[in-house]
């Protein structure tokens, strides 16, 4: 797969430090999503860094909790509860 990023802005490059079995296994989990681990923590750092979430990242959250079921319906009341 032939891919080219695009920059819109200045990037800096900065070198990182963890556990070689660790760096494996986050490159093992980018290639399974069918990304690199550098997109990866890219979208890592932006969410870290507090970007404002917006629909893609919505969706993508709601596709990842599609599993999630609360085991019944909640009232109007409950789901505003605090």
């Amino acid at each position: 797969m032939d891919t080219e990023i695009v920059y819109t802005r200045t990037v800096k490059n900065i070198t990182l430090s963890a556990e070689e079995d660790l760096i494996q296994r986050a490159r093992l989990r980018a290639a399974k999503e069918k990304r690199t681990l550098n997109a990866a923590f890219r979208d890592w750092l932006q969410r870290y860094a507090g970007a404002e979430t917006g629909p893609e990242e919505y969706a993508q959250l709601m596709k990842r909790l599609g599993h999630v079921r609360s085991g019944r319906k909640f009232s109007r009341d409950e789901m505003n509860e605090r």
